[in-house]
C-alpha cells in the first residue's frame, strides 16, 4: 500500500508535500503531483501539509478518488503522451525535475476558467 495524490492537487500543486517527504517520491506533473507507488514508505509525512487534502493513504481513498490510486501508478509505469517511455522507478523526484506531463486521467480534468 501506498499513498495516493487525488484530484484536488489537479492546478493547485502546493508542493509542501514534497518539502515533507523524505525519500523524495512525489514526483512532478504538468497539472499534478503524483506518488511512486514503490518508492514511497508509507510514512504519511505528506498527508498533514497537503492544503487542499488530496493525499490519502490508498486504503482510505473516498470512492469518488479510487482511480487515482491506479492512476499515481500509472504515471510512473506507463508511457505517457509527451514522454517516450515508462519513468519505471527512477530513484529520487529531484534528480528529474518536473516532468511535464499527465496521465489521462489529470489531463482530461477540465480546465479552470482563466
Amino acid at each position: 500500500m501506498t499513498y495516493v495524490i487525488g484530484e484536488p492537487c489537479i492546478d493547485v500543486m502546493d508542493r509542501a508535500c514534497v518539502e515533507e517527504c523524505p525519500v523524495d517520491c512525489i514526483y512532478e506533473g504538468a497539472r499534478s503531483l503524483y506518488i511512486h507507488p514503490d518508492e514511497c514508505v508509507d510514512c504519511g509525512a505528506c498527508e498533514p501539509v497537503c492544503p487542499v487534502e488530496a493525499i490519502y493513504y490508498e486504503d482510505d481513498l473516498p470512492t469518488a478518488l479510487q482511480p487515482y490510486a491506479q492512476d499515481n501508478a500509472r504515471f510512473f509505469s506507463e508511457t505517457l503522451p509527451g514522454r517516450d517511455a515508462p519513468l519505471d522507478s527512477p530513484g529520487g523526484a529531484t534528480k528529474l525535475g518536473p516532468i511535464g506531463v499527465d496521465t489521462e486521467l489529470v489531463a482530461s480534468h477540465p480546465q479552470p476558467d482563466e
